[in-house]
């Protein structure tokens, strides 16, 4: 029978229904062992990429890209894979499914690094997990990817189809960011609040746990909508809001979701005095460019799950990394996500040594199973789902046109 291309949605529909796709049988033979990483690397996201990949490549180059396995040496390959593209501007199912797919029939691939938006992770995860293939992912924020009883009914079980965890994250979830934003502003004194998202999986999801907690300590909620991602501004939109006279604008979603031109035009119909609020997505030097420093400063907030560059010197293996970084690439880590890539690289090297051999189950296994790991930020552990028990949490603010660590953050009220 002639091989015939399936179209990346009927494979993931068929993939989710729990029908076998055999796994490819291993190179014994091969002296090489893939990590491939699958993010938007086309479009407004690729600076924020750019310092993951780097971040993965410092990791990678500190073993001299070699790693020992039952007495045999491998060269490790990376691939730097990309699920966006030129057309959409932004990450896609089809690519993403496609870069899953080339993971899954490689049987070299060891571990699939990503990914960055949680909307593509929902694409890749139940393929690669089918593979028992490790993923790791250096962003991915919604707790329905991994927590039960977080997000739809069936999440996070429709990603499991094997019925066990292949899926780990190195950075907090959104019931912890979205709260922390909600306390932060109301000790910046803001009590009457306008919430907008991107309807997407993250932004919406960020919001509703942002809302739900905000309501739950005072603050008044004056209005809540999605926008649309692709319009070209949102003047309309910003007047209506300016009516209920709102302290700040809590925007779910990222830079490439719009948030710099809500900001601008957040300003220009008069609301100056009105701050705003985003959660990681919009923590990028993109963000400052889309909507000016002018636009920015001393009015733009948003929160990170972890420390940012500049504190991380402040922890031992922070330290470590800043200095690797700058030894390596000239130059200080550009965008908070670097620590987060290396991080990804780093347990991907310690699973595989604790599995002692290339075999996709085993390093699956041994990576899910990683207890107090001697981290950037940290010692930390997997728990059952595979979240980091890292709950460290930034409050950055714009000021001199640069992003700057304001306060540590955590959630207090009840």
């Amino acid at each position: 029978m002639p091989l015939r291309i399936v179209p990346a949605l009927f494979l993931v529909a068929f993939v989710a229904a729990g029908m076998l796709i055999p796994a490819p049988p291993a190179r014994e033979n091969s002296n090489v062992v893939k990590i491939l990483s699958s993010m938007p690397r086309t479009g407004s996201a690729r600076g924020q990429t750019d310092t993951i990949v780097d971040g993965i490549r410092l990791a990678l180059n500190e073993v001299e890209n070699r790693i020992d396995l039952d007495g045999k040496t491998y060269r490790i390959e990376y691939m730097d894979l990309d699920d966006a593209t030129a057309s959409a501007g932004d990450w896609t199912s089809e690519q993403e499914a496609s870069n899953a797919r080339q993971a899954q029939s490689d049987p070299d691939v060891m571990v699939y690094i990503g990914t960055y938006n949680s909307g593509a992770a929902k694409i890749s995860m139940p393929i690669l997990n089918r593979m028992k293939v490790l993923m790791i992912s250096p962003a991915n924020t919604s707790p329905g990817l991994t927590k039960p009883n977080q997000g739809e009914r069936d999440e996070p079980k429709r990603y499991r189809p094997s019925g066990e965890v292949n899926y780990v994250r190195v950075v907090p979830t959104d019931d912890l960011q979205g709260p922390a934003g909600a306390e932060w502003s109301l000790d910046m004194g803001c009590k009457r609040v306008y919430i907008l998202d991107d309807n997407s999986v993250y932004g919406k999801g960020v919001a509703d746990l942002f809302e739900g907690h905000a309501r739950k300590i005072g603050i008044d909620i004056l209005g809540r909508e999605s926008i649309d991602a692709k319009a070209s501004e949102f003047l309309s939109l910003m007047t209506k809001i300016s009516t209920k006279n709102p302290q700040l604008i809590y925007f779910g979603g990222t830079t490439q979701t719009k948030a710099g031109q809500v900001a601008k035009d957040m300003v220009k119909v008069g609301m100056k005095d009105c701050k705003m609020m985003g959660p990681d997505g919009t923590y990028e030097v993109a963000m400052i460019q889309s909507a000016s420093a002018e636009v920015l400063n001393g009015r733009f907030f948003c929160t990170f799950g972890g420390l940012t560059p500049d504190k991380l010197a402040d922890t031992p293996g922070g330290k470590t990394f800043v200095d690797n970084y700058k030894k390596f690439y000239g130059k200080e880590p550009g965008e908070a996500y670097a620590l987060y890539g290396y991080e990804c690289a780093r347990v991907a090297l310690e699973a595989m040594r604790r599995a002692n051999k290339k075999d996709r189950a085993a390093i699956c296994k041994a990576g899910r199973e990683i207890k107090d790991f001697p981290g950037v930020t940290g010692t930390w552990s997997f728990d059952e789902n595979g979240d980091t028990t890292q709950q460290d949490m930034s409050g950055i603010a714009v000021r001199n046109g640069q992003f700057v660590f304001d306060k540590k953050l955590s959630v207090t009220r009840k």
